[in-house]
């Protein structure tokens, strides 16, 4: 039986502020979902109830139960390692569960294993506070693979990092759900990228799943102008993959201000 995350009627709240609000969605295993939506739209909000690590109403569930934090791979916004390990001990430390005094072959192995996938192996040796941004995203994000979790949750985990290496990391993860049919749910802002690499998406709005779906079927001309706000050019690439291009931000109409008397 496949594995299935299943959201049921889910609410988060911040003191009286509702952030998310009546989230419902079944998404089965084996595929790479794309979460989408403007700033604030609640999408980091949303993974972080998903990986426990805010309180929620409603139900969460992966596989029929509550999640269980050994299952979740969680890589939050802002992650970052300003503690003086190496590459290579932080890489570890993604199976800190199983280590002991000494480091077995076999992790050690899978370690090198891992850097080799995201090619950064040469980065071994190299303090993390020396590492820029983007090579901090790769080493946390190697990190996460390393426990070959089936519910990985990835809050933008591509922000920092230049074009090739998206493209590259995305295709990463994919090859990843191909070897392991595990779940990837990715906040991305990045629509072009979500509709070539993400098998559907999760489009949130105010707090509220407003779609859900294709990419196609779910961003329309007339969902740009009312969720995110633009004028776009909608352009079939050569493969068959829709191509977004922002044209300009729709008039924003504005209240008149009253003279003064």
């Amino acid at each position: 039986m496949t594995a299935r995350l299943v959201l049921r009627d889910v609410d988060v709240l911040h003191g009286r502020t509702r952030i998310i609000s009546g989230v419902s969605a079944s998404i089965a295993a084996g595929q790479m979902i794309g979460l989408i939506g403007p700033n604030g739209a609640g999408k980091s909000t949303l993974l972080n109830a998903i990986a426990g690590q805010l309180p929620s109403k409603g139900k969460i569930l992966w596989s029929g139960n509550p999640v269980d934090p050994r299952d979740v791979g969680f890589m939050p916004q802002q992650c970052q390692v300003r503690a003086d390990l190496s590459v290579l001990e932080v890489i570890l430390l993604g199976r800190h569960e199983q280590l002991g005094w000494r480091i077995g072959d076999d992790t050690l192995s899978a370690a090198t294993r891992i850097l080799h996938f995201f090619g950064i192996a040469d980065l071994a040796a190299r303090g993390m506070p020396t590492l820029s941004g983007g090579q901090q995203q790769l080493v946390l994000l190697a990190q996460r693979l390393m426990r070959q979790p089936q519910l990985l949750l990835l809050d933008e985990s591509t922000s920092a990092l230049d074009i090739r290496h998206q493209m590259h990391v995305l295709k990463l993860l994919k090859d990843y759900i191909a070897r392991t049919g595990a779940l990837v749910v990715i906040a991305i802002h990045d629509l072009n990228l979500a509709a070539r690499h993400c098998d559907s998406v999760m489009l949130l709005n105010g707090g509220a799943l407003v779609g859900h779906g294709a990419f196609e079927a779910v961003i329309t001309p007339d969902i740009l102008r009312s969720v995110y706000g633009i004028e776009a050019e909608f352009i079939t690439s050569r493969s068959g993959i829709p191509v977004i291009l922002p044209l300009s931000p729709t008039s924003v109409e504005t209240v008149p201000r009253e003279e003064p008397r």
